[in-house]
């Protein structure tokens, strides 16, 4: 997994993370339910790289 990618994946995961919180403390369901999707594509996309990593070495 190249710096770039961790870096953009770890961004998007507390982008998301701070929706969440910004929804939950509001009340705001759908800005919390957009907060938790963005980590968990976050989470994904983290799990892909490190897949592909694996197969390289």
């Amino acid at each position: 997994m190249s710096f770039a990618d961790k870096v953009k994946n770890k961004v998007n995961e507390l982008r998301g993370r701070g929706k969440a919180s910004a929804g939950q403390a509001t009340g705001n369901h759908d800005l919390r339910a957009e907060g938790r999707g963005e980590q968990s594509v976050a989470d994904l996309r983290q799990a892909g790289e490190k897949v592909k990593d694996s197969f390289r070495r």
